[in-house]
């Protein structure tokens, strides 16, 4: 991914750096993360025009792992080793959750 691919990220919809095919499987890895997660059919149908059954495991397995492991390393409080130091590293907009907060 490009450096001027990931300032874009934050608003991806909005950014002439991602194709349309990109747009979705930011779409679709952004449904997969939030709580609860929801998946339309539409989107499914969209990602299967694009990729076949066995393409579209892998990239639901990718990207369940890393939310997998975001969740992990925040629910033990694992920070960052620091590899990104130097590098464009942007955060969408955190909002507070009540449900189960650490000491």
């Amino acid at each position: 991914m490009k450096e001027s691919q990931l300032a874009g990220l934050l608003d991806f919809e909005n950014s002439g750096e991602f194709s349309e095919l990109e747009k979705l499987v930011i779409r679709f890895g952004v449904a997969m993360t939030v709580t609860p997660v929801e998946i339309s059919e539409d989107m499914i149908t969209a990602l299967k025009q694009h990729f076949d059954d066995v393409q579209l495991v892998e990239l639901t397995s990718a990207i369940a792992w890393e939310n997998f492991r975001a969740r992990f390393n925040h629910a033990l409080g694992i920070e960052a080793e620091g590899f990104y130091r130097g590098a464009l590293c942007l955060l969408p907009e955190h909002t507070p959750s009540h449900a189960g907060s650490r000491p």
